[in-house]
């Protein structure tokens, strides 16, 4: 039967049928689409979560000296590539020169004035063998003395005695007077004599004590006073070594301050060195995606720099202590009677593959994103 000679209710029945036809084949499509959907998810996207918030970041250098001066010269300009223990900047080192001259000289004095301790120390202790000698001579002369004094004594009490008969003359009265009189003024000088004897051998005793003291249990070189003179004689090398400023760290120059001829501090910033192969990603994901995240995850990056031709491959190293508008300038006000619950934003660190930075290299700041397997959870 051709179309011309059709019925308009053959014609309306056909069409039904075709309708019929076409949404069993719509709802075929739709069924299927949402089971691959749900195999897809349940075998697959169930154990990802991803973000597009993440960023690269690095732990910058900053490059301070550690002593003030005038900058004689600077050899690194932005973006330049340094590697460790590079010069970055000079700094003008007469002064440091100067004062490590005059430490070193006060460390020679010092040991001078150690080793005449010690050779005094010998001097002493021969002055305290004189004054012994010099007690022991007046102790001698003093019991010699005491000895004429009680002789010149009986003889005038003996003489006085006879006197009185007239058996002693006056003249033999007034000698053996003049005699007792000249024993007793040895006698007194001699007990003065010991006496300083005595406060002379104490006082070489206090001496030797006094200088034993300052080198007591001690050498040249482990005397506090030499120690002391090394010590400011080193802090001056190391002062005059620190005018050269070199790099800490392998990386790239960024944010250089500095100029030729200009008076810096200590710890006044100059410059910063980003470590180029110790970029990390921080990756701020919801809260609510973290339920599975794990450190030691794996973890698929791809860069806006790049774009997805260049898959990075790294590892969860680590969560922050805190969300990012805990630790804001001015952090949420959560006790406000107007709040209003908003998800918020945990930071990951992913450490990345060395090797494959060493073939792409990435900035510090650049966006990313991030895809976490967390089939692998403990």
């Amino acid at each position: 039967m051709n179309q011309a000679t059709q019925t308009p209710e053959t014609a309306q029945s056909i069409a039904g049928t075709q309708r019929r036809r076409l949404f069993g084949i719509l709802a075929t499509v739709v069924l299927l689409s949402g089971c691959s959907y749900g195999a897809y998810w349940t075998l697959h996207a169930s154990n990802y979560v991803s973000t597009d918030n993440a960023y690269t970041a690095v732990e910058v250098a900053q490059v301070t000296p550690a002593v003030g001066g005038t900058v004689r010269e600077v050899k690194v300009v932005d973006t330049q590539t340094v590697k460790k223990g590079d010069v970055l900047v000079v700094i003008d080192d007469t002064d440091a020169r100067l004062a490590l001259a005059q430490a070193e000289a006060e460390y020679g004095r010092a040991v001078r004035r150690v080793r005449g301790f010690e050779a005094n120390d010998s001097s002493l202790k021969a002055q305290i063998a004189a004054r012994d000698a010099d007690e022991q001579r007046a102790a001698a002369q003093l019991s010699s003395a005491e000895a004429d004094f009680e002789r010149a004594h009986i003889d005038l009490m003996r003489r006085e005695a006879l006197a009185g008969s007239g058996s002693v003359s006056g003249d033999e009265l007034t000698r053996a007077q003049n005699a007792y009189a000249t024993a007793k003024a040895n006698l007194g000088a001699a007990r003065a004599t010991a006496a300083q004897a005595k406060a002379n051998r104490t006082t070489a005793l206090g001496s030797r004590e006094a200088n034993a003291v300052l080198i007591d249990n001690a050498t040249v070189e482990s005397n506090p006073e030499v120690a002391l003179a090394r010590a400011r004689r080193d802090q001056a090398r190391v002062d005059l070594e620190r005018t050269i400023v070199r790099a800490p760290v392998d990386g790239v120059v960024a944010k250089r301050q500095v100029q030729t001829g200009q008076r810096v501090q200590a710890g006044m910033t100059l410059l910063a060195v980003v470590p180029m192969q110790q970029m990390h990603v921080d990756a701020n994901f919801k809260e609510v995606q973290l339920q599975k995240v794990r450190v030691g995850q794996k973890v698929e990056l791809t860069s806006d720099l790049y774009g997805d031709g260049v898959i990075y491959h790294g590892v969860v190293e680590g969560f922050s202590g805190g969300t990012g508008s805990a630790f804001s300038t001015i952090p949420a006000q959560n006790a406000t009677g107007n709040w209003i619950k908003v998800v918020q934003r945990l930071p990951i660190r992913v450490r990345l593959s060395d090797e494959e930075l060493k073939k792409h290299p990435l900035q510090v700041g650049l966006s990313m994103n991030v895809s976490v397997a967390t089939s692998n959870v403990d």
